[in-house]
C-alpha cells in the first residue's frame, strides 16, 4: 500500500510508483494531511464526491482545505482555503470546473478548480447543512439541513424553493432522483414523498413499512435506472423499495454483528444499465460490505475494526471507492482488485511440471500427484493406485541456493538456464525480469529529495552538446544525469556518463526512478575501478581486458600495437558507451540479458569477444582512423556469435588473468537511502571542484567585467549613434531648410500669377458685374412701370367697384326707405285692425258677457294657437330660405372666384344688359307698388267701412242676434287678409332679392 502525505504542498504526483493494488484490501493509495508545526498533527478529511467523469475527486479536511485529487494524470491541486470546516460536497454541476461547499457558518459557497475563485455565495439556511444534491442536468441542487430544505438554480444562484416542516418533523434527507425530474424527501417519521421538480406537486407517498420490521430510516440509496430505493438505519435490517410498484419487496438481515447502517450506496456497473445489483453497507464497525441483492450474499467488504471507515463514496462508473478513514486520512479502493478473486475464472484442471537437469538430480525424491482434478501440494510418495511423478533434490538439500533466490519468486539460476536456452529474455518481461535480477530497491523517497535539488549546474547546458530531438527525451536524461551527480559529486565532472545513461534513459523514460537505479547499479557492479585514475580512463581495467585478449589472441595485440592502438581506442570506446553505439536496439537488449544475469566481469569479456569476433576486419584496418571509426559505428556482427564467444572466454581464461578474480561480486543497492559512492580519488575530484569552482567564479567576473564592458561600449555606441543622428538631423534640417525655401520662392512665383490671374478675373467679373447691374436696373425699371400700370388698373377697377358698390348702396337705400315704409304701413294697418278688434271684443264682450264667455276664451285660445303656429312656420320658412341663399351666396362666390377674371372681363358687355333689365324690374316695382296702393286703398276703405258698422252696430243693440253670423265673416276676411300680406311680403322679398343679386356678385 503506498502512503502520500500532502503536508504543505500546493501540488504533486499522488503515488511516486505505479500502483498495484492487492486483492486482499485494493488500497491504490492512502492520503493523509499532517501539518509541520512545531507539534506536528494530522488534518483530518471530512467530505469527499466524485465528479461525473469518475476519474476526479474533491476532498475537504476540518481546516477549511480543498483538495482536487485527479486519479488519471495522477496529480493533485489544492484549490481553496475556506478557513472553515467544510460539512458537505458537491462536483457534479453542468460547469465541470465548479463545486460546491457547504461551510461550518451555514453557508455554501461555489468555486472554480481552474481559476480557484469564489462564483457564488448562497445563504438561507440557519442550520449545519449536512447533504447537497445535485440534478442530473447540473441546473439545480438541494441542500438539506435538519430543519429544512431549499432549492438552487445554479444558472443564477438563487434560491427557488423553499421547504418548511414542523418542529416535531425533523429531515432526514432530500434528494434528487438519478436520470429523472423527481425529488424524494424523506422524514424522520419513516415518511417519504416523490414530489416533481417543476411544479412541486405531490407525485406518490410511499406506504408505511410492516411493524414486524419497523425501522426508523435514516440512510438512503437509489439505483440509477431510479427503480429500487434501500433504506436503513439504527437496525441490522436492510429495506428495498419498488418504486414503480410503490411498495416494499425485501427485507434483508445483515450478519449479527451489523448493529446500525450508517451508509448506503449502490455500486454501478456499466453493463446492467443503471439496474444495480451491488448495494456497499457501511455499518456501526467501521467496516463497508458489498452485498448482493438478489442472491444476498457478501461479496466482498473494505476497512477493518483497526482502521475503520467514516463514510464513503462510489465513483460513477463503479472503478474507485474513496473513503474517509476514523483516523481522518483517505483510502482510494480499486473496485477492479477487489473484485479479482470474485471475478477471475477458475483455475485449470491441469498443470505441468518440468523436469530440473538431469545432472542436478539426486536419489532422494518429493512426489507430487497429478490427477485429472486441481493440481495439490508436493506429497511424499505413498503407495497408491494414482499416476505420479518425481521431483528430486539439488545437492545441497534444497531447490536453489539462497544467493540465487530473488525477489517476486524469481531464480537467477533458473534465469540463468532460460537465457541459454533461447539467448533472451521474452520481450514482454524484460524489464520485469532485469528489476529482478539488479534487485531494485525502488527509494521513493531518497529519489524524490535527489530530483527536488533541481538540475545540476554541471548539465544545464546539456542539449548544447548533446542536441537530441525528443524534448522529453532531453528532460530525462538531464533529470537522472542530475540526480546521480547529486549522489556522487564524482559524476558532475564524469564527461562520458551522459553516453553511459543515455540507453538506460531512453528504455526506462516513463520510470524515471527506475531508470536512475538502473543506471546506479550498473555504475556500482559493472563499472567498479573505473574512477580510480579519474579523470583518466580507467586503466587497470583496460590492463584486464588486454591481458585477456593477448592470451586469446596474441596477433590481433600484435597487429593493435603495430599500429599504435592502445585500449583505450579499441576497449574505452565499448565501455564508456555500454555497446549502444556498436549494437542495434534488439543486440544491446540481448546482449544486455547477459550481461545483467552474470557476473560483473562479463561486460568486460563481452569487449574481448566483440574484438576477436571482428578480428578479420580489424586486421585489415592499418590507418587509425579506421579503427577510431570501426569503434564508433555500428558492424556486420552477430551478437549472438559475439554472446557465445563472451561464455567460451569466461570459461576458458586463466584465474590469474581472469576479471571475475579481480572485480566483487554483485552488490544491489541498499534500501531506504542509496549507498555512499566515493570510489574515485577524492583529492582529485574536490581539487577539480575547486578548479571549476575557481574557473566558475573567474568566468563569472570575467562575464561580469565583459558585461560591464560591453555595457560601456553600448553606451558608448549610443552616445556615438545620438550624435551621428544628431548631425544626421541638423544635416537634414538645413536640407528641409533649403528645399523650403525653395518651395516658398516657387510658391510666392505662383502666388504673383495667380494674383495677376485674380486681377484679372476681378475685371473680368467687375465689367459683368456693372452689365448685370444695367440688365438688373432696367428689370427694375421695367417691373417698377409695369406694377404702377397695374396699380392704375387697379385703381380704375377700384373705382368702378366703389361706383357699383356706390349704386347697390343707393338701390339698397331706396329698398331699405321702401321696405320701412312699407313696415310702417303694415304695421298702422295692424294697428287699426288690432284696434278695430279690440273695440269689436269690447262690444261684444259687452253686449254677450254673460252668455259666450267661454266661447270667447276657447276662441282666442285657438286663435293663439293658429299665431304661434303661423309665426312658427314662418320663422322655419325664412330660416330654410335663409339657408338655401346662404349656400347659394356660398356656391356662387365659389363659382365667382373661378370666374372673377371671366366677370370682369365680361363686366362691360353686361352692363347694357343689366341696365335694361334694372329698368325692366324698376317697371315691374312700380307696377306692384301701384297694386300694392290699389290693394291698400281697398283694404283701408273695407276698414274704414267696417269700422262705421260696427259704430252702427253698437248704437243699434238689437243686432246681437247676427253676432254669430258676423263673427264667422270676420274670421274668414281675417284669414283673408292674412294670406294677402303674406304673399304681398313675399313679392317685395323676391325684387329686392333680384335687385341685390348682381352688386353682390359684382362686390364679392
Amino acid at each position: 500500500m503506498q502512503s502520500t502525505d500532502l503536508g504543505n504542498k500546493e501540488s504533486g504526483k499522488i503515488w511516486h510508483r505505479k500502483p498495484n493494488p492487492a486483492a486482499r484490501d485494493g488500497i491504490i493509495v492512502n492520503i493523509i494531511h499532517s501539518t509541520s508545526d512545531y507539534l506536528p498533527k494530522v488534518s483530518r478529511f471530512l467530505n469527499v464526491a466524485f465528479d461525473s467523469s469518475g476519474d476526479c475527486l474533491i476532498a475537504g479536511d476540518h481546516q477549511g482545505n480543498i483538495y482536487v485529487f485527479d486519479l488519471y494524470t495522477n496529480r493533485f491541486n489544492i484549490v481553496q482555503r475556506t478557513a472553515q470546516a467544510c460539512t458537505a460536497l458537491a462536483f457534479n454541476l453542468r460547469r465541470r470546473s465548479e463545486f460546491l461547499v457547504a461551510l461550518a457558518d451555514y453557508s455554501i459557497k461555489c468555486f472554480d478548480t481552474v481559476t480557484k475563485e469564489l462564483v457564488s455565495w448562497m445563504r438561507g439556511h440557519e442550520s449545519s447543512v449536512f447533504a447537497i444534491s445535485v440534478h442530473a442536468s447540473g441546473r439545480y441542487a438541494i441542500t438539506t439541513s435538519s430543519d429544512t430544505a431549499q432549492l438552487w438554480d445554479l444558472d443564477t444562484f438563487q434560491r427557488k424553493r423553499k421547504l418548511n416542516i414542523r418542529q416535531s418533523v425533523g429531515i432526514q434527507k432530500v434528494f434528487f432522483l438519478p436520470l429523472s425530474n423527481t425529488i424524494l424527501s424523506c422524514f424522520k417519521d419513516n415518511s417519504i414523498f416523490a414530489w416533481e421538480c417543476d411544479t412541486l406537486f405531490c407525485k406518490y407517498q410511499l406506504p408505511a413499512p410492516p411493524e414486524s420490521s419497523s425501522v426508523l430510516y435514516k440512510v438512503f440509496a437509489v439505483t440509477r435506472d431510479g427503480r429500487i430505493l434501500a433504506a436503513g438505519g439504527k437496525s441490522n435490517h436492510l429495506h428495498l423499495w419498488c418504486l414503480e410498484a410503490k411498495q416494499l419487496f425485501r427485507i434483508i438481515q445483515m450478519p449479527a454483528k451489523v448493529r446500525a447502517i450508517r451508509h448506503l450506496e449502490f455500486l454501478p456497473d456499466s453493463f446492467d444499465a443503471g439496474s444495480h445489483q451491488v448495494l456497499g453497507v457501511l455499518s456501526q464497525d467501521g467496516i463497508m460490505r458489498f452485498i448482493n441483492i438478489q442472491t444476498c450474499k457478501l461479496l466482498f467488504e473494505i476497512g477493518s475494526l483497526d482502521e475503520g471507515i467514516s463514510s464513503s463514496v462510489i465513483s460513477p462508473h463503479g472503478r474507485y471507492v474513496a473513503s474517509i478513514m476514523e483516523n481522518g486520512s483517505l483510502n482510494i479502493y480499486s473496485v477492479q482488485a477487489l473484485t479479482q478473486e470474485i471475478n477471475k475464472p477458475p483455475p485449470p484442471l491441469v498443470k505441468v511440471i518440468e523436469d530440473l537437469p538431469k545432472s542436478k538430480l539426486n536419489s532422494s525424491d518429493l512426489k507430487m500427484k497429478v490427477t485429472s482434478g486441481r493440481v495439490r501440494r508436493p506429497t511424499k510418495s505413498r503407495e497408491s493406485k494414482t499416476q505420479t511423478r518425481i521431483l528430486k533434490q539439488d545437492l545441497t538439500g534444497n531447490f536453489e541456493n539462497k544467493e540465487n533466490e530473488l525477489s517476486d519468486g524469481l531464480n537467477k539460476k533458473r534465469l540463468q538456464i532460460l537465457l541459454k536456452g533461447y539467448g533472451e529474455y521474452p520481450t514482454k518481461y524484460r524489464m520485469f525480469i532485469w528489476r529482478s535480477l539488479l534487485q531494485l530497491p525502488e527509494n521513493h523517497t531518497a529519489f524524490s529529495s535527489l530530483v527536488d535539488k533541481g538540475v545540476h549546474v554541471a548539465f544545464l547546458n546539456l542539449q548544447k552538446k548533446y542536441p537530441i530531438k525528443s524534448r522529453k527525451l532531453l528532460r530525462v536524461l538531464q533529470r537522472t544525469l542530475s540526480a546521480l551527480a547529486h549522489w556522487s559529486a564524482i559524476f558532475s565532472d564524469t564527461p562520458y556518463l551522459p553516453l553511459l545513461a543515455f540507453p538506460f534513459v531512453k528504455l526506462f523514460q516513463n520510470n524515471q526512478l527506475i531508470c536512475f537505479e538502473v543506471v546506479a547499479t550498473l555504475i556500482i557492479n559493472w563499472c567498479q575501478h573505473w574512477f580510480e585514475y579519474f579523470p583518466n580512463p580507467p586503466i587497470n581495467i583496460l590492463s584486464m581486458i588486454e591481458n585477456v585478449l593477448a592470451f586469446h589472441d596474441k596477433e590481433l595485440l600484435q597487429h593493435f600495437v603495430d599500429h599504435d592502438i592502445t585500449s583505450q581506442l579499441y576497449a574505452w570506446p565499448l565501455l564508456e558507451t555500454v555497446f549502444s553505439e556498436v549494437l542495434t536496439r534488439e543486440e544491446w537488449l540481448k546482449l544486455f540479458d547477459n550481461v545483467f544475469s552474470n557476473h560483473p566481469s562479463f561486460l568486460l569479456m563481452a569487449v574481448v569477444a566483440y574484438n576477436i569476433c571482428s578480428r578479420a576486419p580489424l586486421l585489415n584496418c592499418n590507418l587509425k582512423d579506421d579503427f577510431e571509426y570501426f569503434f564508433h559505428h555500428r558492424n556486420n556482427l552477430d551478437i549472438t556469435v559475439v554472446i557465445r564467444e563472451v561464455y567460451h572466454l569466461a570459461d576458458t581464461t586463466p584465474a590469474d588473468i581472469h576479471p571475475e578474480s579481480m572485480l566483487d561480486v554483485f552488490v544491489a543497492l541498499t534500501k531506504g537511502q542509496y549507498p555512499v559512492f566515493n570510489q574515485y580519488p577524492k583529492f582529485i575530484v574536490d581539487y577539480q571542484t575547486q578548479e571549476r569552482e575557481r574557473i566558475r567564479n573567474d568566468e563569472l567576473d570575467y562575464l561580469r567585467e565583459r558585461q560591464t564592458v560591453e555595457d560601456m561600449q553600448a553606451e558608448v555606441d549610443q552616445q556615438k549613434a545620438e550624435d551621428e543622428a544628431w548631425y544626421q538631423k541638423q544635416e537634414l534640417l538645413r536640407k528641409a531648410e533649403e528645399t523650403r525655401r525653395e518651395i516658398l520662392f516657387r510658391e510666392e512665383e505662383k502666388m504673383l500669377e495667380q494674383r495677376q490671374r485674380l486681377a484679372a478675373v476681378k475685371r473680368e467679373l467687375k465689367r459683368k458685374e456693372i452689365h448685370l447691374q444695367d440688365a438688373a436696373r432696367r428689370r427694375f425699371q421695367k417691373q417698377q412701370q409695369d406694377q404702377r400700370e397695374m396699380e392704375l388698373r387697379r385703381l380704375d377697377d377700384e373705382i368702378e367697384r366703389k361706383k357699383l358698390t356706390r349704386n347697390q348702396e343707393a338701390a339698397a337705400k331706396e329698398m331699405r326707405e321702401d321696405t320701412d315704409a312699407y313696415r310702417r304701413k303694415v304695421e298702422l294697418e295692424e294697428h287699426t285692425f288690432h284696434k278695430l278688434l279690440e273695440t269689436n271684443q269690447a262690444q261684444s264682450l259687452k253686449a254677450q258677457k254673460l252668455i259666450e264667455e267661454n266661447l270667447a276664451n276657447a276662441e282666442q285660445a285657438c286663435i293663439d294657437a293658429d299665431w304661434r303656429f303661423q309665426a312658427l312656420h314662418k320663422q322655419r320658412c325664412d330660416a330654410f330660405q335663409r339657408n338655401e341663399c346662404y349656400q347659394e351666396v356660398a356656391r356662387l362666390l365659389r363659382n365667382n372666384r373661378r370666374k372673377e377674371i371671366e366677370v370682369l372681363n365680361a363686366m362691360m358687355g353686361a352692363e347694357a344688359e343689366k341696365r335694361e333689365e334694372a329698368e325692366e324690374k324698376e317697371f315691374r316695382l312700380r307696377s306692384e307698388k301701384r297694386a300694392s296702393a290699389l290693394s291698400d286703398a281697398s283694404r283701408k276703405w273695407f276698414l274704414e267701412q267696417e269700422l262705421s258698422d260696427a259704430l252702427d252696430h253698437a248704437k243699434n243693440p238689437h243686432c246681437e242676434v247676427s253676432l254669430n253670423r258676423r263673427k264667422l265673416d270676420w274670421d274668414t276676411t281675417e284669414q283673408d287678409l292674412t294670406e294677402k300680406v303674406r304673399n304681398l311680403r313675399q313679392r317685395l322679398t323676391a325684387q329686392a332679392r333680384s335687385r341685390c343679386q348682381t352688386p353682390h356678385l359684382l362686390t364679392t
